[in-house]
Order: structure tokens, then sequence, then C-alpha cells
């Protein structure tokens, strides 16, 4: 890091010039020469430039989802970009950052460790105004945050990180948990002081209010999947599309999911005088004869012609013949266009 000239030695270094002893030329050679980039062996660049970029392009597809939930959710003007993405120490973040602030501890599955989500206090209090009800004016507060004030934030964090997933979801399926939320920045040490780790800034503004994000990455975190962090690997991920790993996840994902099936033997109309006197024992004659398929419907929709039985002691169904029905959507669209 560069030396900073303190008063009295800008005032020494004025009066050595005007008094001869010190040339401008010599000065400005003199400066030249110090034109020296330092380099500390002991902290090496864990992040190539390509990677770097590789995940500003992810984050600015973070920051564009988390401008539009952030807008739904306070209804409000929010802007969130990505100022910059650089690589330091785990101690030389938590110097930075102020204190008390806003520290969300994120659990990163399916990698190991956890990352950092730290929010500027000026943000987590105007977010909290306006969720309050107030106008979401600036706040200058230093103050730690109430339990309820944590509770409203944990909700915030939690739908923020819906974004990040999906920011990632070209390199890995993260599922990003949030752990803790701490105001003090020594009590969030999630890695030791000198491990390197990927430090992305988002500015962000909410109304008038303005202030920093931060995601804090550490190297061993993201260390399984650096290979990943290419932009060849990224766009020829993006690229592929409905891939069989996709339509797999897609398909185990559908098999969890529970439908109503329906048997339908037929119908009848009925005036509505006789169906309030309706009794037990009573017979209603139906539009179907007695060796017609029932309809079995998914949902709404008739799926499959079955014929009635039984299994054991249950009433059942045997699936005969698929029903190939047009869509109602189809037909409206249709309908609509010959209008046309």
């Amino acid at each position: 890091m560069t030396d900073i000239l303190s008063q009295d030695e800008i005032d020494q270094l004025l009066n050595a010039i005007s008094s001869g002893d010190i040339q401008p030329e010599e000065f400005s050679q003199q400066a030249e020469q110090k034109k020296v980039k330092i380099y500390d062996f002991k902290r090496p660049d864990k992040f190539s430039k390509d990677q770097i970029r590789t995940v500003q392009m992810m984050h600015e597809t973070f920051a564009r989802l988390t401008t539009t939930a952030l807008s739904a959710k306070l209804r409000s003007m929010v802007g969130v970009h990505v100022t910059s993405v650089d690589q330091l120490t785990y101690e030389e973040f938590i110097r930075s950052i102020p204190n008390p602030t806003t520290l969300a501890l994120i659990n990163m599955d399916p990698l190991k460790g956890s990352a950092i989500l730290e929010v500027d206090p000026a943000i987590t209090f105007t977010i909290i105004d306006r969720l309050f009800g107030g106008t979401g004016e600036h706040y200058k507060i230093n103050r730690e945050l109430t339990d309820i004030e944590l509770s409203v934030i944990e909700g915030i964090v939690v739908h923020i990180l819906g974004n990040l997933r999906e920011a990632w979801s070209t390199v890995i399926d993260l599922r990003p948990r949030l752990g803790t939320i701490e105001t003090n920045p020594q009590f969030a040490q999630i890695v030791p002081p000198n491990e390197m780790v990927m430090l992305i800034t988002l500015e962000t503004k909410i109304g008038e209010s303005e202030g920093m994000m931060n995601l804090c990455i550490p190297y061993i975190t993201i260390e399984p999947i650096i290979a990943k962090l290419s932009a060849q690997y990224w766009f020829s991920s993006i690229r592929r599309g409905e891939s069989e790993v996709n339509m797999k996840i897609i398909q185990n994902r559908l098999e969890n999911v529970e439908v109503e099936v329906r048997v339908e033997v037929g119908e009848a109309m009925l005036p509505f005088s006789e169906f309030i006197n309706l009794e037990v024992g009573e017979t209603i004659k139906l539009n179907t004869r007695v060796h017609d398929d029932f309809t079995l419907r998914v949902g709404e929709r008739p799926k499959y012609k079955c014929r009635p039985g039984r299994v054991g002691a249950h009433l059942a169904v045997q699936i005969g013949e698929e029903i190939h029905e047009v869509p109602d959507e189809f037909l409206i669209t249709s309908r609509s266009q010959e209008d046309y």
C-alpha cells in the first residue's frame, strides 16, 4: 500500500522546493522511480482475472433479481448493482466493515464452509422502516438490532438467498441457508484471519438511502468448483439448456408432487326443488349405461377411460384408453384468432 504523507511532511516538501533545495524535476523523477507494484508472497492471489469476471457476471444477475425482489417487497424504488469483485484476506474484510452492522452467516450447501452477507446499517434500518409502514428515509443509526428488527431482517435475507441460488444455478445447484445474524464482526470468524476471500460489493439504493451490501465467500468454500468459474464453462452451461441432468432433476421433483385423482361415473341434471328433497335410498338416473366406461380425472382434466372392479376388500378401477383432449386454453386461443 502506498504511504500517505502527513501535513508536516507536505509543508516541508513545499518549503524545500520553494527554497531551491529540491528541484521539481528531481521530485518528479523520484516519484516515477517509486511506482512499484508491491506483491506480498505471504498472500498470493487465489483467483484469476477470468474467474473474477465470471463471478462478477453471475452476481450482476443476482443484483438484478434482488432489485426486483426488494422493489416488490418494500414497494419502493430500489437499485442494486455490482461495483467491484476483489480478493483480500478475511482480516482485511472484517476491518473494513462498521461495528455494529448486519452480518448474515450463510451455509453454502453443498459446498463446505460458510459465507457472509454484510448489509450496511443505513440499508438495514431503511428496510425496517419501510416494512414497519414508514417512508424509508435515510437514517444514521449506530446501534444493534432489537429482537423484532432481527426477525424482520431474517425474512429479507432468506428472500435474497433465493436469488443467490438462481444466480449460481449455471455453475452449481447451490442451496444457501441462513444460519445466524451477528452485529459484531468479531463474532463472525468463519475462517482464519489470513485466509483469502472473494468480496463482491453491491451498491444498494432504496429511495434516497444509499449503502453497500458485501458478499464474502472464502476461497476454501469455492475451491471445489474453482475450475467451473471460467467464462467458457459458464457460457457453455447456459447454452446447454435442457440437458439430461436438468431433465432428471425436474423429473425427480415432479415425482413427489401430489395430484387429485377421481373417477366420474356419470352426470345428471336435476331441478333444484328435487335436489333439496333427496332422501337416502332414492335413485338418480345418470347419462351413462351399465357397460359404459367411467372417466378418470386428474385434477379437472379427463385423462383415462376406466372400468370398475375390486382389489381385495377395496373398490378399484382398471385404467383403459387414454383420453386425448385439447386443453381449454388452446381452444380459447384458436377462437380468439378466428374472431380476428
